[in-house]
C-alpha cells in the first residue's frame, strides 16, 4: 500500500491534527506532543522512511495515524488530498510547518533563482492553498484551528538569508490577516514565530545561533498557545525582544545592529 493511501478506518476521534514537514525537527516533535489514545494524527513528509519512523513513536503513544508524501506544491494532488481528507475526517487542528531555508554563497551574490522559487512555493504559497481547500470546510463546520509557521526573521529580514526572511514577513502577515476574517466563523489562526531550533535546516544556516532550543522545548511552547488559540506564539523571550526592536527602530539603525551582531554572514563567512 502506498503511503498515500494509509488512512484511518477507526472511530472518528475526539481530536484529528494535520501536521506538514512531520518529519522535520519541530514537525515530529509537534507529532510526538500531540500524540494520544484520543488524537487523529495525519503525518506529511517526503521522507517516506523518517515519517514511518516518527508515526510509529506516535503509535507507541496510542494515536492512530495516517500518512501522506505527496508534493505539497503540486497544486492538483494537493486539492485532491484535503478534499478527500476534508470529506472523511476534517482535521481540528493544522499546522502547516513543512518548509526549507536557502541563503547566498557569498556577499553581493544573490540566491540562484531556482531555489528561491522553490523556497517560495513550499514556505509560502503552499500554507495559503492549504487554507484556501480547508477553510470552506471548517467554516461549514463552524470550527477549526489553522497554524502557519513563520520565523522571528519575518520581524526584520537577515542578509543571510533575504528569500526565507521574504516568505517568513509573507506567511507572518497572512496568518495575522486570516485571524481576524476568519474569528466570526469560528476559526483560529495562531502564527509561530520560532527562534533558532535544533535542526539539520538550523545548523546549515549561516551566522550566530543565540539562545538556540531543542524541538522538544519548541513544541511544547507551540501547543501550549494553539491550545489558547494565541495570535502570535513566539520565542525565545530575548531574541524575540531583539528581533522585535528591529522592526520597530529605523531600518538604518537595524541594518547596523545586524552587522554588528554579526548576523550579516552569508555562505559560512
Amino acid at each position: 500500500m502506498s503511503v498515500d493511501a494509509t488512512y484511518s478506518t477507526k472511530t472518528p476521534h475526539t481530536r484529528c491534527v494535520l501536521i506538514t514537514g512531520a518529519t522535520g525537527a519541530i514537525g515530529g516533535a509537534l507529532a510526538k506532543a500531540y500524540a494520544s489514545p484520543q488524537t487523529h494524527l495525519i503525518l506529511h513528509g517526503r521522507n517516506v522512511s523518517a515519517l514511518e519512523h516518527v508515526a510509529n513513536a506516535c503509535r507507541e503513544k496510542g494515536a492512530d495515524v495516517s500518512l501522506s508524501s505527496i508534493d505539497l506544491t503540486d497544486d492538483e494532488a494537493l486539492a485532491q488530498w484535503l478534499t478527500t481528507l476534508s470529506a472523511e475526517q476534517l482535521p481540528d487542528i493544522v499546522i502547516a510547518n513543512a518548509g526549507k531555508n536557502t541563503h547566498p554563497d557569498q556577499l553581493g551574490e544573490l540566491e540562484p533563482w531556482a531555489d528561491v522559487q522553490d523556497l517560495l512555493d513550499i514556505n509560502l504559497i503552499t500554507p495559503i492553498a492549504m487554507a484556501q481547500h480547508l477553510v470552506p470546510a471548517m467554516r461549514a463546520r463552524g470550527s477549526g484551528q489553522l497554524v502557519f509557521i513563520s520565523s522571528l526573521a519575518g520581524w526584520h529580514g537577515l542578509p543571510s538569508t533575504p528569500t526565507y526572511s521574504a516568505s517568513k514577513a509573507g506567511i507572518k502577515a497572512y496568518g495575522e490577516a486570516l485571524r481576524g476574517l476568519l474569528a466570526p466563523c469560528g476559526i483560529g489562526v495562531t502564527v509561530v514565530m520560532p527562534g533558532y531550533v535544533t535542526s539539520p535546516m538550523c545548523n546549515a544556516m549561516p551566522g550566530p545561533k543565540p539562545f538556540e532550543w531543542p524541538p522538544e522545548r519548541a513544541a511544547k511552547v507551540i501547543v501550549r498557545g494553539i491550545r489558547a488559540n494565541r495570535a502570535r506564539v513566539s520565542f525565545p523571550f530575548p531574541l524575540n525582544f531583539g528581533t522585535w526592536w528591529l522592526a520597530v527602530l529605523p531600518a538604518g539603525v537595524s541594518q547596523w545592529l545586524i552587522k554588528r551582531l554579526g548576523f550579516d554572514h552569508v555562505g559560512g563567512r
